[in-house]
């Protein structure tokens, strides 16, 4: 489908850096491609209604959305409902997406990709009751990623800086009650994941067979604070420690604890809780990817 109308939704505080030369970019290449643009700027407020009146009013063919994950993700949940695809400019901390999409440095580059015609259909997962289409969990990372919340230093910087206090202080290990399939059973572990892909924002593959279009997603339980293999994470070509993370493949599952832990989901932290549904919904959303992306 050829792209002629475009709305460009940016999160003007993601990753606290002005998105200026991001806006004035976007305008001048979909100008030098002859494609009607318009601009939305989140504010945090009624974001949805009024992005959804815009879509109802005036149908696009593109989305294109400037922020991080949890902006990518809040935007999905309106785009599942609507025909147009979905372009990724990464303009978050981490951009978790971008890093599974390959998405490459080089602003000028990343909006080629984004209103290219090289497109996926991405599944999308309800997770207590928000949508995800990257990484949710419980247990060490969500902590991580509140202690970054609550800091002054943003970007990968601030996640490296909070990762020895959290360690430090984190009460872990936790008790994680599994039930999928019609099969219960009970496990220990330091972080339990639910993944629809395969890398965290800082590049770690945690779940490396996993797709993000294939209609299931992962649970993994990583049993132990074992560095050695965690560093083994930061490759692309290696094989996952049956004794350090155990997998499952499914469509649904009901994670308990014995007590309310920290819990994220795309990034963003959603405070603790004892209890997560994960269910992988029948909508899909059209993202567009660079050529190299293998799903």
């Amino acid at each position: 489908m050829e792209v002629k109308k475009v709305l460009l939704v940016f999160n003007p505080i993601s990753g606290n850096s002005d998105k200026t030369i991001l806006v004035d970019t976007v305008i001048r290449k979909t100008a030098e491609k002859d494609i009607s643009l318009r601009i939305y700027e989140t504010s945090g407020k009624d974001d949805d209604i009024a992005i959804s009146e815009i879509l109802k009013s005036d149908s696009q063919d593109r989305v294109l959305v400037a922020g991080g994950d949890g902006t990518i993700t809040s935007i999905a949940d309106i785009l599942k409902d609507f025909s147009c695809s979905m372009g990724i400019l990464p303009a978050g901390s981490a951009n978790g997406l971008a890093v599974n999409f390959g998405v490459p440095k080089g602003l000028e580059t990343q909006i080629d990709i984004a209103l290219g015609d090289n497109i996926i259909d991405c599944d999308l997962l309800h997770v207590n009751g928000r949508l995800s289409l990257h990484i949710s969990d419980l247990g060490l990372n969500a902590e991580l990623i509140k202690n970054y919340e609550d800091a002054a230093i943003r970007g990968k910087l601030g996640y490296l800086l909070q990762t020895i206090p959290t360690i430090i202080k984190s009460e872990y290990p936790f008790d994680f009650e599994i039930e999928y399939d019609g099969i219960k059973f009970q496990k220990e572990g330091i972080l339990l994941a639910i993944a629809n892909a395969s890398k965290f924002g800082t590049g770690a593959n945690i779940n490396p067979n996993g797709k993000i279009n294939d209609g299931k997603f992962e649970v993994l339980i990583f049993k132990s604070l074992d560095f050695f293999e965690i560093f083994k994470t930061m490759n692309e070509d290696f094989e996952m420690d049956p004794e350090f993370v155990e997998t499952i493949s499914t469509n649904r599952v009901t994670v308990r604890c014995k007590k309310k832990i920290p819990f994220q989901t795309d990034g963003e932290y959603c405070g603790e809780t004892d209890k997560v549904v994960a269910t992988m919904l029948t909508q899909k959303i059209r993202i567009a990817v660079p050529e190299s992306y293998k799903s």
